[in-house]
């Protein structure tokens, strides 16, 4: 038997997906993260999946994980403490930025304060041109002038990031030479070694978020290797990245900022897999777990990317699956303000105490105590008896939100849901007009432990027709990156013109990236000759600021076809603006290049068929639109394909439960996955 393992670290659980390569079917296991521990969960879900399913931990050759340690170091601003060394003149680049305000829209809107301090950013006399030429060598005085002045501010480690360094990295490889001959002891990290991409503010800011959180993930990675080899686990462990690959936990330690959005790269590439295994063209996948809501689309079946997005308050200018937090998580907090207006969130409850109801020591109500007291939750066991609800006491809690609003429990409970749904709502609007979408045409896919909960609510909101609930939503996070494949980005600033002469220059560059991209993939998997290529250019018409990513033929460059690459942007430019300009000059600013290699998937397993009414295991008391109902509760794995129900009603299963309400129709698909339909939507 061989055994590939997924996980995902959530805020309030931790996630396990098992795919036995011999059977190819899945088994799940949730247990509660451990952010005070964390990689402890780890070793608690390897024992719970040996008692459950009676695995092996030395059947084990595939172990996969994604993990928030990274993330959680920058939200909650507890990562390294850092110096900043800039080219002379360039030390206000924290400062300056981009000029922009987080929100357009609040006259009192501030940028948040620089991870390193103006106090802590020194520079150094050196210079490059544009074109990577040096105008003024490195002054080696000066450099430990700002060694100097570091070492009188306690910092543990350096970021470099010098200008035109993605041109030409040597004065930065200068500098940290003379820093780690004379202090060996500090950490060192050079911008051109993160992501060498031009424009300084962005290469500065993705250099800076990856040297914060450098020393506190490969250490969380070295320990997590120790103890899966402790108890007996053979399997090189891998980790998830933000673009929705993998990759080892040794090529993480020293390159972590690939994997700070690792878990909801995860969970997106688990919804497409399933969206493609269904036949469902265009959808919405929807994240809900114990802290966040987060959205991502996926068109003509694959996940959308995009550079650019947030950790916590700053960007990260690295390829990723484009995923926006729109709303709050199961473990988020409701509360009522001064003015006496009910909020939910931005506070989470998380593992660590957690809802009320878990009865964990939490004392402030949450969604998910909403849920227990409106009757959704608390019918069944939840989360594989991991928990034991209890829904007095979430009534209780909600109690004192019901008093100061002047309502019932009950309709305070939904009132907490409604006024998430709202923000949620508000949320997917901004994603779509930034998309250029309409959700009417689009499918909603819930995963999550809050995901099927919710997501009626949000359909019915933004009027989506349909909502597919995958068999194991609750785990769907591990499941993607069970199947994510072994992938990395590549990228050269060009900075040419587009012509005959710079084509040249281009299938340079493109021999160059190809030539790296295969010895990691060598170093990865050992091999390379089974792994696709992807090449794409960063280009605009001359003037213009900014630059749109444009598929190009690998045949186009090797043939020197200047004329297809042009057509190809002036077509891109049409798509996404409706109109081009023939006659333009183009730029090619960057050259892209992704690598990667498959990896097994599972097969969906078709479920029994039948045209038998399906039967609950019993009516149970619900609040649901503002009114008392009794409805029927369904146990997941007694659905079989071909079956159908009409809402209200509740679904129950071991890693999440589904909501459907009053106005949905459900029916069972081949696959065993529960399709909901907003009847008053149908044509």
């Amino acid at each position: 038997m061989s055994l590939r393992i997924g996980v995902d670290i959530g805020g309030s659980f931790t996630d396990f997906a098992v795919l036995d390569d011999d059977t190819r079917k899945i088994r799940t296991l949730k247990v509660f993260s451990r952010p005070d521990s964390p990689g402890s969960e780890v070793l608690a879900g390897m024992a719970g999946l040996i008692e459950r399913y009676g695995i092996e931990a030395k059947d084990v050759v595939y172990f996969t994980h994604g993990t928030t340690v990274g993330v959680n170091a920058v939200v909650q601003r507890k990562g390294l403490r850092l110096a900043l060394i800039t080219t002379e003149k360039f030390e206000d680049v924290l400062e300056i930025a981009r000029l922009k305000i987080p929100d357009m829209y609040h006259l009192m809107s501030r940028r948040p304060e620089p991870l390193i301090p103006r106090d802590r950013v020194f520079g150094v006399k050196g210079r490059l041109t544009a074109d990577g030429g040096e105008e003024v060598a490195i002054d080696e005085a000066s450099v430990l002038a700002a060694l100097a002045g570091i070492q009188t501010t306690d910092c543990e480690g350096v970021v470099i990031s010098l200008l035109h360094a993605y041109r030409n990295p040597q004065h930065e490889k200068q500098v940290k030479a003379l820093i780690e001959k004379h202090c060996p002891e500090i950490f060192v990290s050079c911008s051109h070694e993160v992501w060498p991409i031009i424009r300084e503010y962005e290469r500065t800011s993705t250099a800076i978020i990856s040297g914060y959180v450098q020393p506190k993930v490969a250490n969380y990675l070295t320990h997590l290797q120790l103890a899966l080899a402790e108890v007996g686990v053979p399997a090189e462990l891998k980790v998830t990245k933000s673009n929705g690959g993998v990759m080892s936990a040794e090529n993480g330690k020293s390159n972590c900022v690939q994997m700070i959005l690792s878990g909801t790269a995860s969970g997106v590439i688990g919804a497409a897999y399933i969206a493609e295994q269904c036949g469902i063209r265009n959808c919405m996948s929807l994240d809900i777990g114990g802290t966040t809501a987060d959205v991502a689309l996926i068109v003509d079946g694959k996940p959308q990317y995009a550079t650019g997005e947030y950790i916590g308050d700053f960007q990260i200018h690295i390829p990723s699956v484009s995923v926006s937090s729109i709303g709050d998580g199961g473990g988020s907090i409701a509360w009522v303000d001064d003015f006496g207006v009910l909020k939910v969130g931005p506070l989470s409850a998380g593992s660590n105490p957690g809802p009320v109801c878990y009865g964990r020591g939490g004392d402030k109500p949450t969604i998910t105590d909403a849920f227990a007291v409106m009757g959704i939750l608390g019918q069944s066991d939840i989360g594989y008896n991991s928990v034991t609800l209890d829904r007095d006491a979430a009534r209780n809690a909600i109690a004192t939100l019901a008093e100061r609003l002047g309502k019932s429990i009950e309709q305070t409970a939904e009132a907490i849901i409604r006024v998430s749904t709202s923000s949620m709502y508000a949320g997917t609007s901004r994603l779509v007009s930034r998309f250029g979408i309409d959700p009417r045409t689009f499918t909603l896919l819930p995963f999550g432990g809050a995901g099927p909960m919710l997501a009626c609510y949000l359909a019915r909101a933004l009027n989506m027709p349909n909502v597919t609930v995958p068999v194991t939503p609750g785990v769907l996070s591990a499941l993607g990156g069970l199947i994510a494949d072994i992938k990395n980005d590549f990228v050269k600033t060009t900075y040419y013109d587009l012509n005959d002469t710079t084509l040249k220059l281009l299938t340079h560059d493109g021999q160059q990236l190809e030539e790296q991209a295969r010895a990691w993939m060598v170093d990865q998997i050992g091999r390379s000759d089974t792994a696709t290529i992807a090449l794409t250019a960063d280009m605009r018409y001359r003037g213009q600021s900014f630059e749109i990513e444009t598929p190009l033929s690998v045949e186009a460059l090797a043939s020197g076809n200047v004329d297809s690459i042009r057509d190809a942007f002036h077509n891109e430019h049409c798509r996404l603006y409706g109109h081009s300009d023939d006659d333009a000059p183009i730029q090619i600013v960057a050259l892209r290049l992704v690598i990667a290699s498959i990896t097994p998937k599972p097969a969906l397993e078709r479920v029994a068929e039948s045209n038998r009414a399906p039967a609950p295991v019993r009516e149970i008391e619900v609040w649901l639109d503002a009114a008392a109902r009794r409805v029927p509760l369904y146990r997941r794995a007694d659905l079989c394909a071909g079956q159908a129900f009409e809402g209200p009603a509740v679904v129950a299963q071991d890693d999440a439960t589904t909501c459907v309400l009053p106005g949905f129709s459900a029916t069972v698909d081949p696959y065993g996955n529960l399709v909901l339909t907003n009847r008053a939507l149908q044509h």
